[in-house]
Order: C-alpha cells, then sequence, then structure tokens
C-alpha cells in the first residue's frame, strides 16, 4: 500500500485560495506536473525573512525548470510592523507564516522555517547569532538540508554584510556552514537516526542590485528567468508579482513585470556552475538505478496523453507506478510515487474532501466528520477505507519521529466496490477531538532570539504537520493508494459561497483577560476582568488567580456551573496591591473543569484578514501587574491611527481618556481640548490625508496644544514638514535595548514633569530602543536623550522637543509601540510625560 500526501504538487501550478481543500486537477496542472514528474532535481532558496526571497528566480525553478524547490526562512517576520492590524510579534509571524505559504501556492516552491525569532533589526551577524542560539538555528538549517537533499543551495545574502540587516547576513553564514555540516555525520549525529547525511553540489549567492547595492557583474554566471510559460500563459515576472502580493501586512503589492530578466550568481562552495545551474548533477531518471526505464515510460505515456480523456492513461501511469515502488533510492521512490499518484488521481477524475459540521470543538469531545468522495469518469475506482489520524502530541509530531495515538475507522459501505460514475458519495461518523490546536513554536514560552521546539522533527514545518487528517484508502484500477486530506471545516457564506477554514480543538473553557497590563499608582484595587467562553457542553467548575508576591484578589475563586457550548460571560476579581513594596509581576488565570484537577490556563485569540486563512491561538490567560507612582497631568488625549498599534489601550489602562480622531474632526472640530494629540507609528506612511490635516496639527500647537509624533519610515511621507521647524526622519536606530541612555538635559520637562525619569527608566526595555531617528535638526528643538548601538557614535535623534507659538511640539522614534504593550514601567512614566505639557514654568 502506497501513503502518498497531496500537500504539494497540484497546489505549486495554479492559484490556491484556501476556500478549498482538493489540489487542482486541471489540464494546466495535469501537464505542469507531467513535467515535473519527469525531472529529478532540487534546489533551496534560503534568507532570513518573508519577504526576502526571490519570487521570480522560486517561480522559473519550479514552475520551468520543474525543480523541487525550497524557501527556507530563518524567521517568520515576528519583528516587523504591520501595516494591516495591530498584531505584533507572535501574532505577526502567524500572519506572516500564511502570506508566505500563499505564495508559494503562486510560485510553486515549499516553505521552510528554522526556530529563529525575529527579535527586530539587527546592525551586525554577532549580535543576531548570539540571540538566535546559532547551535540550535543551525542544526535546524541542517535538518532541513539532509531531509530536503537539495542539489543546489542559494542564498539570498552575502556573508560579508551588502544585505545591511544582520539577520540577512547571519542567514548566509548559517547556509554556508550548514552545506559543510550537513555531510558531516560528526555534526547533529542524533539526526542520522531518521535522515542521512547530504552533500549539495554548489552554494551560490544571487548577488543583486537594490538601490544603490550592486553586486552583480557581467562575467557572473546568469540566467533569463524572464521567460514565457505558454502552457500556463503567464511569464515568471508575472508570476512573481502575484506571489510577491500576498505580502500584503507589509504592503508588498507588486506590480507584473514582462520579458527578459536576469539573475546572477556567484559560487561561495562547491563547483561553479558553466552553462547550467544544475551543472554537474544528473536530473533525468538515469539518476537512479533502474531509472531509464522509467523516463521512457513517461515520455510515452505523456505523448499519448488525450487532453480530452485524461483517464485514458490511468493503467499506463498506475503501471508506471509498480516500477517506482519498486526504486531502492528511497528518498526519490517518496518523492515521485507521491508525485505520480497526485497524477493517477487527477486524470481518473477523483476528487474527494473531509470536513467537520462545527467549526470548534472542545477536546475530548465528539467531532462529527463527514468524507465526501466522488468518481467523475466512472474508471474501477473502490474506496476501501477511511481513517482519522490524530498524534498523541498536540504539537504535530512528525511520523519520523513518532507513531499517530489512534486510528479511527469511519464506515465505509460500498467495501471493495466501485464508486458510482459522478455520483457524489457523503460518509459520516463521530470521533474524539484528540488535542489542542496550537502552533508547534508557541506551545512553550521562549527566549528572545529562539522558539523553544520540544520536538526538534518539528522544525522546519511552517505548520504544525500532526494536524488531524483523514486518510482515504482507494483501489484504482487494482492499485492501492492511501491517500491524506486535511480535516477542515466547511460552511457557505451567502456573500462568498463555499468557505474552509481550519476546524479548531479548544480547551473547554478559555479566559481572556481584558487587559494585558493594569497600572496602579496609587495604592487603590482595581477590576481585574475577564472574558470567558465555553467550548464544552454543560461545563462546570471554578476560576482562580495566581498572583505575584504582595497582592491580593476578592474572591479567591469563583465558580460557574453548566454552561453551554458558545456561551460568554464575565467574571472580575478586585486586584489590590497589599503595600509599596509589590512586586511587578504576572496574573495569572487557571480554569478546573468537571473533574479534572489540571488547571486550564489558556485564553484565545483568533485573527481574521481575507487574504490568509483564519488563524486560533491560546495564549496563556495572563496579564502584567504593574505597581507603579505616577503622576498625571492632563487627561484628554486625541489619537490620530497609524500602521496599527496598542498604544491607546495602554493609555487607557493608564487612567487617560483616548479618542480616535477622525478627518473631520481634526480639519472641523475644536482641537483645543485634548490636552495632547498623538499619531500612531507611521501615521504619516499610512495616511496621506495627513499632508492636508497637518497645517490644523500645527495650528493646535501655535494655540497651546501638545502634539506627540510617533516614529515614521523615513520612505513614503505623506509630507516631509512634519514639524513646525525642519528635521529630516532617517534610517538609524539603536537596536540593543540595553544600550545606555545618556541625560543630556535632567531639566528638560519630558524628562522631570510630572514624573522623574532615571536611568533606571530604561532598564527592561523589549527589542530596541528606537527606529528611524531624526537628523538635521533645527536649533529651535532641543534633544534630552543621547543613545548608541556598540561601536557606534552617540545619536541624540530618539526625541525631539520644541516650543511652537504657546504649545509644543514632540517627536520620538523611541519604540514605545513595543514597550508600553509589553508594560514596560519606565516606558509608561516617560510616555506620559511627553503627554504632559506644563502650563509653568516655561516649555523648555
Amino acid at each position: 500500500m502506497n501513503r502518498i500526501r497531496l500537500i504539494a504538487a497540484f497546489l505549486i501550478f495554479a492559484p490556491f485560495a484556501f476556500a478549498q481543500t482538493a489540489p487542482p486537477a486541471d489540464l494546466v496542472t495535469i501537464q505542469q506536473n507531467f513535467k515535473k514528474l519527469d525531472v529529478l532535481g532540487s534546489v533551496l532558496y534560503v534568507a532570513a525573512h518573508p519577504d526576502d526571497e526571490n519570487t521570480r528566480l522560486l517561480a522559473y525553478l519550479a514552475q520551468e525548470k520543474h525543480y523541487r524547490t525550497g524557501y527556507l526562512s530563518m524567521t517568520r517576520g515576528d519583528g516587523g510592523q504591520n501595516l494591516l492590524g495591530n498584531e505584533q510579534s507572535e501574532l505577526l509571524g502567524l500572519i506572516r507564516t500564511q502570506e508566505l505559504l500563499a505564495a508559494r501556492r503562486v510560485d510553486g516552491a515549499e516553505q521552510f522555517f528554522t526556530r529563529a525569532n525575529d527579535f527586530g533589526f539587527s546592525k551586525g551577524p554577532g549580535e543576531t547569532l548570539k540571540i538566535w542560539d546559532k547551535e540550535k538555528v543551525l542544526g535546524d538549517v541542517v535538518w532541513v538540508i539532509r531531509k530536503f537533499r537539495p542539489d543546489v543551495i542559494i542564498c539570498r545574502f552575502p556573508t560579508t554584510g551588502e544585505g545591511g540587516h544582520g539577520h540577512h547576513t547571519s542567514s548566509a553564514i548559517l547556509a554556508q556552514e550548514a552545506f559543510t555540516a550537513a555531510a558531516d555525520p560528526t555534526k547533529y549525529p542524533e539526526q542520522l537516526k531518521y535522515v542521512q547525511t547530504w552533500q549539495a553540489k554548489r552554494l551560490l549567492w544571487n548577488t543583486f542590485n537594490f538601490g544603490s547595492t550592486n553586486t552583480t557583474a557581467p562575467d557572473q554566471f546568469k540566467i533569463d528567468v524572464g521567460v514565457y510559460n505558454a502552457i500556463i500563459g503567464k511569464g515568471y515576472g508575472e508570476l512573481a508579482a502575484e506571489s510577491r502580493s500576498n505580502h500584503k501586512t507589509q504592503g508588498f503589492g507588486s506590480a507584473r513585470q514582462r520579458g527578459e530578466s536576469f539573475e546572477f550568481f556567484k559560487t561561495i562552495l562547491g563547483d561553479a556552475p558553466q552553462n547550467d545551474l544544475m551543472d554537474g548533477v544528473n536530473t533525468t531518471w538515469k539518476r537512479v538505478k533502474g531509472g531509464s526505464d522509467i523516463g521512457s515510460s513517461v515520455e510515452t505515456i505523456r505523448k499519448n496523453f488525450d487532453i480530452d480523456h485524461p483517464e485514458k492513461c490511468v493503467p499506463a501511469l498506475v503501471a508506471l507506478s509498480d516500477k517506482v515502488e519498486k526504486l531502492t533510492d528511497g528518498y526519490w521512490r517518496k518523492q515521485k510515487t507521491k508525485e505520480l499518484n497526485d497524477l493517477i488521481t487527477a486524470c481518473a477524475g477523483l476528487w474527494f474532501e473531509a470536513y467537520t459540521a462545527e467549526p470548534t470543538y472542545a477536546v475530548g469531545d465528539m467531532m462529527n466528520i463527514r468524507s465526501q468522495v466522488i468518481s467523475r469518469y466512472g474508471l474501477k475506482v473502490s474506496l476501501n477505507g477511511l481513517t482519522v489520524i490524530q498524534h498523541r502530541d498536540n504539537i504535530g509530531v512528525t511520523s519520523d519521529f513518532i507513531e499517530p495515538l489512534a486510528h479511527y475507522a469511519l464506515p465505509v459501505t460500498n467495501t471493495d466496490k466501485t464508486i458510482p460514475a459522478n455520483e457524489l458519495q457523503t460518509f459520516s461518523a463521530d470521533c474524539a477531538a484528540g488535542h489542542i490546536t496550537q502552533p508547534y513554536w508557541l506551545e512553550s514560552p521562549h527566549q528572545v532570539g529562539t522558539y523553544d521546539v520540544s520536538n526538534d522533527g518539528n522544525a522546519g514545518n511552517p505548520e504544525n504537520p500532526g494536524a488531524p487528517k483523514v486518510e482515504f484508502v482507494f483501489s484504482i484500477d487494482g492499485h492501492l493508494d492511501t491517500v491524506d486530506r486535511k480535516l477542515v471545516y466547511k460552511y457557505v457564506d451567502p456573500a462568498k459561497g463555499e468557505i474552509y477554514q481550519p476546524v479548531v480543538i479548544a480547551p473547554p473553557v478559555t479566559a481572556n483577560v481584558a487587559s494585558p497590563v493594569y497600572v496602579f499608582d496609587t495604592g487603590m484595587p482595581q477590576n481585574l476582568q475577564i472574558r470567558l467562553k465555553s467550548f464544552q457542553k454543560g461545563a462546570t467548575g471554578g476560576i482562580k488567580l495566581a498572583l505575584p508576591k504582595g497582592w491580593k484578589s476578592d474572591p479567591e475563586l469563583i465558580a460557574f456551573k453548566n454552561k453551554n457550548k458558545g456561551d460568554e460571560w464575565t467574571e472580575k476579581f478586585v486586584i489590590t496591591p497589599t503595600d509599596n513594596q509589590s512586586n511587578n509581576g504576572l496574573a495569572e488565570v487557571g480554569i478546573t473543569v468537571d473533574n479534572d484537577k489540571s488547571a486550564y490556563k489558556y485564553g484565545i485569540k483568533e485573527i481574521n484578514y481575507d487574504h490568509v486563512p483564519n488563524i486560533t491561538l491560546f495564549p496563556p490567560a495572563q496579564a502584567k501587574l504593574l505597581n507603579l507612582n505616577l503622576k498625571l497631568a492632563g487627561k484628554k488625549i486625541g489619537y490620530i491611527n497609524g500602521a496599527g498599534d496598542l498604544v491607546p489601550d495602554a493609555l487607557r489602562q493608564a487612567g487617560f481618556d483616548v479618542h480616535e480622531l477622525s478627518e473631520k474632526e481634526i480639519m472641523n472640530g475644536d482641537l483645543s481640548g485634548y490636552d495632547a494629540i498623538v499619531t500612531g507609528v507611521r501615521a504619516y506612511n499610512v495616511n496621506p490625508r495627513l499632508a492636508i490635516e497637518q497645517p490644523k496639527l500645527l495650528e493646535y500647537v501655535k494655540n497651546g496644544g501638545n502634539l506627540l509624533i510617533q516614529y515614521n519610515n523615513n520612505n513614503g511621507l505623506a509630507t516631509k514638514q512634519i514639524g513646525p521647524y525642519p528635521f529630516s526622519v532617517v534610517n538609524r536606530r539603536v537596536t540593543d535595548e540595553d544600550a545606555k541612555i545618556t541625560i543630556l538635559d535632567p531639566q528638560n520637562p519630558v524628562l522631570s514633569y510630572p514624573n522623574k525619569i532615571t536611568q533606571e527608566d530604561f532598564n527592561g526595555w523589549t527589542q530596541e530602543r528606537g527606529l528611524y531617528f531624526v537628523g538635521d535638526v533645527d536649533p529651535n528643538y532641543k534633544t534630552p536623550l543621547q543613545m548608541n548601538d556598540p561601536g557606534e557614535a552617540p545619536n541624540n535623534g530618539a526625541l525631539i522637543t520644541g516650543n511652537y507659538g504657546e504649545g509644543r511640539f514632540i517627536y520620538t522614534s523611541l519604540a514605545f509601540f513595543r514597550q508600553l504593550p509589553a508594560g514596560v514601567p519606565g516606558a509608561y512614566k516617560l510616555f506620559i510625560n511627553l503627554l504632559s505639557k506644563p502650563k509653568n514654568p516655561p516649555l523648555n
């Protein structure tokens, strides 16, 4: 019996929406898959982030040359900014993971990751590799190479720093070391229980010409990847644009490019190519023992293929499959068996899927699963069995490491009988929901630089490889195949039609704390509100809080009883710091349900965008408690939204009345009632109307207002005249979150009113100090702070303040949008000062 997983070959030759599960079986796909079946070669592209990959080259390699092509991204892009919403860090990484998978469905490559976390901009590989835990991440790269077995590895960036980002340079360093380590049995020997060593033929650098940096040269090996593919009706510049435009959180919508376009390469290790990327590599069936006859058979079947009757080639494909199964080369036997069975299924007109009756189930509850099959051409096809497979580990263990927990057989009434021609067959049965659907890399708390991947076999996978699935056992023209379909939820939307989304297995009850941070500044109690949701019928249990030292809650336990599935309700605990020495720390929610003594400690977070599947995860149910002696001067804040941040919520928690301003209010309203107006991060990049609104904002300052502008990218500003006096936004930053801060002007009101700012207030910052500092600062501004990364000159462009008329203008590049949601005490104090313009004495 053959085991095949239809996850790649069909998906890669046509645009694929997540609103379907069966891979495409159109004639374009079939023709492309026939060509791919005849090629035995593989290429792995390596870079650091989502968007670093060369989508035109990937599309050319996968769909023109028909190599097995992969993109290994060191990170999931967690440290970037989000142009679509306010998700940051791990949540942003989840979205960008799905954007990458959507891109790969267009360009035809496969997607891989390491456990490295994108901790933000890094100026050099020394810092990056230290934070990433180089040995672990290098092990992941070696693991992917040994499993993928690329003939050629291509880096996007060089080891010499022209990539400009420490992550970029580090990706090249790791690729270069892994090129050798993957072939060395003394390196990561524990992997060799599951994979073999592998030596790629060559490692190339895909040189580039970006902006002012040109690393290409006429004497370099080059490939024209701008050719046209008549079968798919597009050139690879067009496919590349479609692929890259999936990076929507980064605003990378791209125009389709057509015509000649060369990619240049420099050999780093191995033999240099002279005429072809695969020089010295046999990519035909003659590569494997016994393959010559298979290659001849593939060519014969292709020539005899009847586009009006694809089913006529099925007997020949089945006979070919028997030959492929006898190959001694395990790697190519597995790859080509998968591709061949994809072709058999498509040409036989066989469609099938499995879906649940409901979108969400509590762990342990019974899921109603419906499986559907149709044989469109009426060939001799029978369904011999259906099996639901779930793994014993909810992080999705690969079959390389562990066997499934259980197989749940679904009844098949027509076992060993031919499926009727073009009649949809539906089978239904129940099985228990096995494990909470949590991304494997977010199962445990992690350090700044790397995710905690408890099972090393999961490394490399973009998603949980052990997610619930249904195995269909078919007999096609006497040939037995076992084929997987991922278990999903299907429903009909009145406007969009039939929609598929991931099925979610949840804890019995989840608890979302109303705010990620609670700020206490007077010792007075606060209500800690918890929004609870039941995913279980008749849920009964209790809720308790685990608090840091020096805090108490009233009550200590809240009971609930007979909650129905879908019920949502709110409970509150009154939290009080017992004295001035109460420790800042986490309030953690624990929920016990029924007779289960173990406490569930999960919230629920749902991320919904139209361009990616719905994302559901279960973060820890907790909030940070800060006992601070804060002083506020002014309460009413006007906020102009930018690219998406959580600053408004943080300000509300600190006691401010925050109103999000509309353009109508800015242009026609009375702004004098606001104690401060704040613009969100990158507001001048994403809101072109600010060029029109800017005079009104400066008039507000001139009349006595307090305007605070948060950081903007130096590219694409709505107006360069952001302040009342000149300054420039430049691409300078301080990436070391622990970089020394020099207070140049301690008496400046932003550092002294209403809270005194000291060196201690810059402790515990996260990811970075600031980004896109200012330069060419007019003398009318004061620069009260100075900082720099190690080895660099002092920089005073993180914070500028200036009087204008009766008011005050402030521009700050400090990363408050990260610090406030993270509950950094000193960041709260400083930001409150920026919002608090003293009436007397003079401003500066």
